[in-house]
């Protein structure tokens, strides 16, 4: 699933983040922190390969505290990518 709006005008200035996804995670649980991002209004976009899943967000990332997202069912870790100036 992704959001869509990947155009490099709007995201000159925002920071991204990479989810990756344990290899055990259900559907229910992908589909709860997809939701979860969708709630904080980041855009992200699905690579889904033969053993893992990862995530990779775009949006207002930089001061984004990752700990509530860290602890939900499934993501096995986070990795920021900090914005180029």
């Amino acid at each position: 699933m992704s959001r869509g709006r990947w155009n490099g005008s709007k995201l000159r200035g925002y920071s991204a983040m990479l989810i990756v996804i344990k290899r055990d995670t259900t559907e229910a649980e992908l589909e709860n922190i997809k939701q979860y991002l969708i709630d904080q209004d980041f855009d992200f976009h699905q690579s889904t390969g033969a053993n893992r899943i990862i995530l990779g967000i775009i949006g207002e990332t930089q001061h984004f505290d990752t700990q509530q997202l860290e602890n939900m069912a499934g993501v096995h870790v986070i990795f920021k990518i900090p914005a180029e100036e």
